[in-house]
């Protein structure tokens, strides 16, 4: 993801960043920003679920006054104020399809009218957009234009959520406990053992915003500078315990059948990393966590190799 940041940043093109909501997809804007020729202009921000759908044109191409009932002035809209900079469109899938007709013509020529206005205005402006939704699936269903997610998706960049990425928490956890620490004025030293078990064996449904908030509530709680969690900082009960150990259970099952295959190989082409589509520091993480003795494959496979090579003549 970081390299996919640094290839398009220096380039003018549209990016598409694809999250789970909380993953941080308005820090990969900024990160796009910051690193853009651009980065001396503004970075604009228009969250599309946030404006009211008869709002929303006004909202990003602006209106002349007297354009409908409380234009009593001239406003310029969200693309004009991005001009030599970068607007930042979050939540694109919601954008309603007679507005995604006017953002397919701004990005093809652009150059939009404001609203109840004749006049061509001319902007020079990077568009990064973002959603948690599948917007292929969108278009199947009629519900955003083809011809604009095209156009949208000319470089994606996917956030992989927080649960495919678990050898990064307890960096996280460090990061916004001194974070926290340093607001509260308290000084975190040491991160109690148990906590950062629970932490790290989490599904986390909010993704790193909902990590931070678990962490800021255990620094508020936390004393003689150590981080501990509140019995009630995770939410938990019976059945979803009952439902984690299953998922467990199979995520176990299907590490060991590809460590099988593998002969105990975790990282390279042939190995049980790439079997699984996961990064080989993910896997070694989880055989970790789930207590897998990898070893053994490779013992087994050894074992298996020996007896099936043809037995060496004796002289």
């Amino acid at each position: 993801m970081l390299e996919g940041i640094e290839q398009v940043a220096t380039t003018d093109s549209t990016v598409l960043v694809l999250g789970e909501t909380g993953t941080g997809k308005e820090l990969v804007a900024r990160a796009l920003h910051r690193r853009s020729p651009r980065a001396r202009g503004k970075l604009v921000k228009v969250n599309c679920a946030a404006v009211p759908p008869t709002l929303l044109a006004s909202e990003l191409f602006g209106h002349e006054r007297g354009a409908f009932t409380g234009a009593v002035e001239r406003r310029q809209g969200r693309f004009e104020q991005a001009n030599g900079g970068t607007l930042f469109l979050d939540e694109i899938g919601e954008l309603p399809m007679e507005t995604q007709v006017m953002l397919l013509r701004v990005l093809q020529e652009r150059e939009f009218e404001r609203l109840g206005g004749s006049q061509t205005v001319r902007v020079d402006v990077r568009v990064v957009t973002a959603t948690n939704r599948d917007l292929a699936e969108e278009v199947r269903a009629g519900r955003f234009r083809s011809d604009l997610y095209y156009r949208l998706n000319v470089f994606p960049i996917r956030l992989p959520p927080l649960r495919e990425r678990p050898e990064d928490i307890s960096q996280l956890v460090a990061h916004f406990a001194a974070k926290h620490g340093a607001r509260f004025g308290r000084t975190i030293t040491r991160i109690d053992r148990r906590a950062m078990s629970a932490l790290e064996n989490y599904s986390w449904p909010g993704n790193v915003r909902e990590l931070e908030n678990v962490v800021e509530r255990a620094v508020i709680l936390s004393r003689n500078g150590t981080l501990r969690l509140d019995r009630d900082a995770l939410p938990g009960g019976t059945a979803e315990e009952n439902i984690d150990a299953a998922l467990r259970d199979q995520e176990k099952q299907a590490i060991e059948t590809a460590l099988r295959a593998t002969g105990g190989r975790v990282a390279g082409e042939k190995g049980a990393a790439k079997r699984l589509g996961l990064p080989a520091s993910t896997l070694e993480f989880r055989i970790k966590r789930l207590g897998i003795d990898r070893f053994q494959y490779r013992k087994a496979d050894l074992k298996e190799h020996a007896q099936n090579s043809p037995a060496r003549g004796r002289f």
